[in-house]
């Protein structure tokens, strides 16, 4: 049984375990990361590539352990907050901006797997945004939007063209998004933490932190292994963070997705999927799956605000999957997992400093991959007196999860997104 990473399929075919430092009690540190997921590894990185390295990131379990190292693998733009919402609540010019950060942080992974040498299963492909339904004006209009509002050029592919790449009955049409790839997410994630390693960043595994006292210049980060004395502060946690720092833990509301991996199909892969790039679909509720390196197919989807993982997931995913692709009748499922996210309720990304030189990083709610880059590099430009980039993120916050009332709340809200799903597609 591993000690670090739960039973997925990325923990089974990852390259290497990262071993954690020394812990040395009364470290003075110029800034200590807590989280070793993706928010924590890419503010380590962009302080480490803005030549600031006395730094040590602090993680509960193993690095990558939530979310960053078991979802889908999907890379794209965006945030969990759609691009409309996001122009109508800080208007057109700012939601390019801020939408613009996260196709960079696309192109940055991109340029880092290859100049840190990552050895992720990176295709380089992009994504296809299947349409659920059968009306072709919801293509064209986001199509139109993202070109000329979000200055982001995606295509548009008939349905006829389409089923050429998918097999399947059920979508009508697709936009494909060229700046978009997957990857393995664990070995990414291990990937850069052994090169913030090789760069003198202290990695310090199964080490919780207790208590933040940050009411000196001289800030205490107290362990289960002693205490960490820091200048800067960085809270990168999500669906995982725990109690230790409630200005924080008090805004995330952790979601369960789901995830599964089948069996390896070999040439049966292109009777279902005859593309390399990922897909998602344009339901509230959508599936997002991918083919694999070694002919498996991954496939995610489904939220749920309960954390317990359910009994029959691989039976839930499964029969999704065949809904989509009836082709895949007596296909084995051979891993299947949950994840907790980490959910505003405003649903984008939360990014600033609650106390002086104390910085969150979290919040990135099932659509973390690029925007944890985005805000890694907003973090370590504000520690480094670059810019201010991350005052575009004041408008959002660390707004109360809503207590008790959050999960309720949040499966109610999913739920009738679900059942207006159900009536549109019943509907036409």
């Amino acid at each position: 049984m591993d000690t670090l990473y739960p039973e997925t399929y990325y923990a089974a075919t990852r390259n290497k375990t990262i071993s954690s430092d020394e812990f040395i009690d009364n470290l003075d540190l110029e800034t200590c990361i807590i989280g070793g997921g993706y928010a924590g590894l890419m503010t380590a990185l962009g302080l480490v590539e803005r030549g600031h390295k006395n730094i040590a990131i602090v993680e509960k379990h193993g690095v990558g352990f939530g979310c960053s190292g078991r979802n889908g693998g999907l890379v794209f733009g965006g945030y969990s907050l759609g691009v409309r919402a996001l122009a109508q609540q800080v208007g057109l010019e700012r939601a390019k901006e801020l939408y613009q950060l996260t196709q960079a942080a696309v192109i940055l992974i991109r340029r880092r797997v290859v100049q840190y040498t990552i050895n992720c299963d990176l295709v380089d492909k992009g994504a296809l945004w299947a349409n659920w339904f059968k009306d072709q004006s919801l293509l064209h209009e986001k199509q139109n939007f993202m070109r000329d509002q979000m200055g982001i050029e995606w295509d548009y592919l008939p349905p006829e063209e389409l089923s050429e790449q998918l097999k399947s009955n059920q979508y009508h049409g697709a936009l494909y998004e060229p700046n978009a790839m997957h990857f393995h997410p664990l070995n990414y994630a291990l990937g850069i933490a052994q090169e913030l390693q090789k760069q003198g960043v202290k990695i310090f595994q199964n080490c919780e932190v207790t208590e933040l006292d940050y009411s000196a210049p001289t800030k205490l980060v107290k362990t289960v292994k002693g205490v960490i004395k820091a200048k800067n502060i960085v809270v990168a946690g999500g669906g995982y963070i725990g109690n230790f720092c409630k200005p924080v833990s008090s805004s995330i509301l952790p979601i369960a997705t789901y995830v599964m991996a089948t069996e390896p199909l070999g040439e049966r892969l292109k009777e279902s999927i005859n593309t390399q790039a990922a897909v998602y679909d344009t339901r509230f509720a959508f599936d997002y799956y991918r083919p694999l390196k070694d002919t498996r197919i991954l496939w995610g989807g489904r939220i749920h605000a309960s954390t317990k993982k359910p009994k029959d997931l691989n039976h839930i995913l499964r029969r999704d999957m065949l809904k989509v692709f009836p082709q895949l009748e007596g296909v084995k499922v051979e891993y299947d997992w949950q994840g907790w996210m980490g959910y505003a309720r405003h649903q984008m990304a939360q990014i600033g400093q609650f106390a002086p030189n104390v910085w969150y990083n979290t919040g990135f709610g099932g659509h973390g991959v690029a925007p944890t880059t985005a805000a890694g590099e907003i973090v370590a430009a504000a520690i480094t007196g670059e810019n201010e980039d991350y005052k575009k993120f004041e408008p959002w916050g660390l707004t109360w999860n809503g207590g008790v009332f959050g999960p309720p709340a949040a499966q109610l809200s999913y739920w009738w997104y679900q059942l207006k799903d159900w009536l549109k597609e019943k509907t036409e």
